[in-house]
């Protein structure tokens, strides 16, 4: 479809039921009623940047800051692991002192402790040179949300990259180097029309990502979009769904962000086509720091039975908790819309 076509279809009628079957059947003709399940720790609060909606940007002073040592970080998914764990999402804002000699070295002894898992970063924009050698380290998989694939967009969510050409560069380096690579955008972030929403998808088709993070826009105290209306979980639930049939063997996350939005939100995106969900391995006491946006619903996974309640919840809405690495189908295949 063109720009425009996607445009229609995106501010069409709100009644998506049947996208939303088509999307989930498309799922399931590649990964079947598996769901993929992996351990998620948040590492630091810390960040560089200074992006207008995100909890975490530098300037905001209501933020907590922590920054978990290198042995709690190992600690953390050392314990995940002996729960079932064999995924795991290293998270963080852009910090200085997780430097790329620390992160690789993070991430060898993540592999020796727990061996044959696969281990995620998402540690923001790198050189290409230092994500090289994160790959030489055993770096699986990289996360950097493109945010907004329109540059006008994106300048006025960021005072700190004018068009969001590094991140784009970032994302096809990651390509390059051979990482499974995630992208992913917010929906109805200040100033995003169904236009921006269509570019986003013609991003994707041209990137061609192994994961993508879709989630609603959510407002985070001490930001400039503070007072911003969240984004629509409908229009979320469109947007995940019309992801899966373009990228149809991705990992579509059902994000934290939708289960914050609504009850039952994650139900509602693997409905939609998701098929990735994160629960949270990082130490209770920095659950809390790590508020990129308000009223953060934080799924937890500390103990077996969390865990166990957790599988049985999901094979309560017709789904299997798969705890292997799970990677992505390769060869994907665009599909038309």
């Amino acid at each position: 479809m063109t720009p425009g076509e996607l445009e229609a279809l995106i501010g069409g009628p709100p009644e998506s039921d049947g996208l939303f079957a088509l999307a989930r059947r498309t799922c399931d003709k590649t990964y079947g009623r598996r769901v993929f399940v992996r351990g998620l720790v948040e590492y630091t609060s810390f960040c560089r940047r200074g992006c207008l909606y995100c909890g975490l940007r530098r300037q905001n002073a209501a933020q907590m800051r922590y920054r978990m040592t290198p042995d709690e970080i190992v600690a953390a998914v050392r314990h995940g692991f002996d729960l079932g764990f064999h995924s795991f999402v290293l998270q963080g804002g852009e910090d200085a002192f997780f430097s790329a000699e620390l992160l690789c070295d993070l991430v060898r002894r993540i592999k020796e402790s727990c061996p044959g898992c696969a281990v995620t970063l998402s540690a923001g924009e790198l050189p290409e040179a230092e994500l090289e050698a994160l790959g030489r380290a055993g770096t699986d998989r990289y996360l950097l949300r493109h945010e907004t694939a329109d540059g006008e967009h994106y300048s006025f969510l960021h005072d700190d990259d004018p068009g969001g050409k590094s991140r784009k560069s970032c994302l096809y380096a990651l390509k390059r180097l051979g990482f499974q690579t995630g992208a992913g955008f917010m929906v109805g972030s200040p100033g995003q029309t169904a236009a921006h929403l269509a570019a986003d998808l013609v991003f994707l088709r041209e990137l061609q990502p192994h994961m993508v993070g879709i989630g609603p826009f959510l407002p985070a105290t001490g930001t400039p979009f503070a007072h911003h209306t969240p984004g629509s979980a409908d229009l979320t639930l469109r947007m995940v769904a019309l992801t899966r049939l373009l990228l149809p063997r991705a990992m579509l996350p059902a994000t934290t962000a939708m289960n914050t939005l609504v009850s039952g939100g994650r139900t509602l995106a693997l409905g939609a086509g998701a098929n990735v969900v994160m629960p949270n391995l990082t130490p209770a006491r920095y659950l809390g720091g790590y508020a990129i946006y308000d009223g953060k619903a934080v799924t937890g996974a500390e103990s077996a039975e969390q865990l166990t309640a957790l599988a049985d919840s999901l094979a309560r809405s017709g789904y299997e908790a798969d705890f292997s690495r799970g990677d992505a189908v390769k060869e994907q295949k665009v599909l038309s819309l």
